[in-house]
């Protein structure tokens, strides 16, 4: 399996290369030149494996340059011992037809643990084989938890540096200190004045800046990346939606005769693309329902084939979507257009120095065709955590309360009656405050009051990872200009420019 960039076919790397550096050098993004497919006996073999062994089967698919004992500690490595009952993914049904991906089971009660669990052992792994010897460091811009995620995947890993780059004032209370308490000797967290797209420029600029990687050359580092934008980081997302047809299986063929439909509440649209992937590979999904809040710049997207940034931005309850510039779009740019780097380049050249492009008209029949854009209001958003509550008995949190209240419209707009598989992204916890204030509950000033109030009013069990921030030392406190970011890395890494 050899991968390409999405602005240059002739940047053809294996996958061992595509993971250690992250982002082709002139910015594009790696994808297989080809997704491997599933047939029937493939996924009536899955449907007996525990998770580990869906993961080594699915990502072996992709990473066909790793061994077998590679794949082996990768996956074992990740998903054992990490995640509540070593159970990474479980699906929880609220009727006959609704079905909840819990996707927050993991050290940072969020669903890029079932990445970035993994990514450190896909990463290691994959620079033995490049073989250049370098330190790997690894930039993260965060609109929330993948910041928390990387910092506990990479922690004290062997000859790695990670620096994790979030909007002053565009976490939660919770996602902050997640990340200010962060423990390890190669961490480093800061703060800037601007939002989550003024960051991922940001880091997108360091990385393809010829005078920094020179500097690093010269000091035997080089940069990686953890955000979606890794393929290491996007392949093991398209496991669990496997894994999650796999556990439908069992409610028998008629269930899924029609297949089923999935909603992801997604800013960055790489949860959504993994989803596009397992379809690609044979897993009868209907139509990809893309969730969004009142950042809605890929619901009119979806609705209209013009992508524009130049929109007011908004700071919203669901702050791990609040994004204009949806990085993960390009590769499905890529891949609705058969793979016209030229054509993709133009768009996105477009899109940095206008803010906006339009597909054409071969793009947008596709778009139409497999996916369905809608969004919700930060009013709406509360009112869905009250009512799911109160309908179900089941506590979500804001993010997973957009992919519900959009999915809803999608139905009621729709009439498709489908099985739906709806992505549950975090653990309600990490925003106990808006979900207390959405049923009805006075906020306490504490953010741990508020955490033991929201389990006593639910029923609910505070996870031990939130539970234990309220003891931990707080380690970063480190605010800087979105100008200044690079001279913060380099004077992290003791490197002089």
């Amino acid at each position: 399996m050899l991968y390409n960039s999405t602005r240059d076919n002739n940047a053809t790397v294996e996958s061992a290369a595509a993971i250690a550096h992250g982002i082709s050098k002139e910015g594009g993004l790696f994808v297989p030149q080809s997704v491997p497919t599933l047939t029937a006996e493939d996924f009536a073999s899955l449907k007996t494996m525990s998770y580990v062994e869906r993961a080594k089967y699915v990502l072996g698919k992709f990473l066909t340059d790793f061994t077998a004992e590679e794949m082996d500690y990768c996956a074992k490595g990740a998903y054992l011992g990490s995640f509540d009952n070593d159970l990474p993914a479980p699906l929880k049904a609220l009727d006959d037809k609704v079905n909840i991906l819990e996707l927050w089971h993991g050290p940072t009660c969020a669903f890029k643990d079932l990445a970035l669990q993994i990514l450190p052992y896909l990463l290691t792994t994959s620079a033995k084989k490049v073989g250049d010897g370098k330190k790997t460091v690894i930039l993260v811009a965060t609109s929330g938890d993948t910041g928390k995620a990387a910092l506990e995947g990479f922690k004290d890993v062997k000859d790695t540096e990670i620096m994790v780059f979030y909007p002053n004032d565009g976490v939660s209370a919770m996602q902050q200190l997640q990340m200010n308490t962060q423990k390890g000797e190669n961490v480093y967290v800061c703060a800037i004045n601007g939002n989550f797209d003024d960051a991922q420029t940001g880091v997108k600029t360091i990385f393809t800046d010829d005078g920094i990687k020179a500097l690093l050359e010269e000091n035997n580092m080089e940069f990686s990346s953890a955000n979606s934008i890794n393929w290491g980081r996007l392949a093991p997302q398209i496991v669990y939606y496997v894994s999650a047809y796999c556990d439908l299986l069992d409610k028998g063929e008629d269930y899924l005769k029609d297949g089923f439909n999935v909603v992801v509440p997604t800013g960055n649209f790489g949860n959504i693309l993994a989803a596009y992937y397992a379809k690609a590979m044979g897993v009868p999904v209907g139509k990809l329902i893309c969730a969004s809040n009142s950042n809605n710049v890929l619901t009119d997207f979806l609705g209209t084939g013009t992508y524009d940034r130049n929109r007011k931005f908004f700071t919203t309850i669901s702050p791990s979507m609040d994004i204009l510039i949806s990085s993960n779009l390009e590769r499905m740019l890529y891949e609705l257009t058969d793979h016209n780097d030229k054509l993709v380049a133009q768009w996105q050249n477009s899109l940095k120095a206008e803010g906006k492009y339009t597909v054409n008209d071969e793009v947008m029949a596709s778009l139409k065709e497999l996916f369905w854009g809608g969004y919700c209001t930060e009013e709406q958003t509360a009112a869905t955590i009250s009512e799911t509550l109160d309908k179900y008995g089941y506590l979500i949190d804001t993010h997973t309360a957009v992919a519900v209240s959009v999915y809803n419209d999608y139905k009621a707009s729709t009439g498709d009656e489908r099985p739906v598989v709806i992505a549950s992204t975090a653990s309600p916890y990490k925003f106990a405050n808006s979900v207390l204030e959405a049923i009805g509950q006075q906020v306490p000033e504490n953010e741990f009051d508020a955490v033991k109030l929201l389990s006593e009013k639910t029923d609910t069990q505070i996870p031990a990872a939130i539970a234990a921030l309220e003891t931990a030392v707080l380690r970063f406190e480190n605010v800087c200009e979105k100008e200044d970011m690079s001279k913060v890395v380099l004077d992290r890494l003791g490197i002089k420019a």
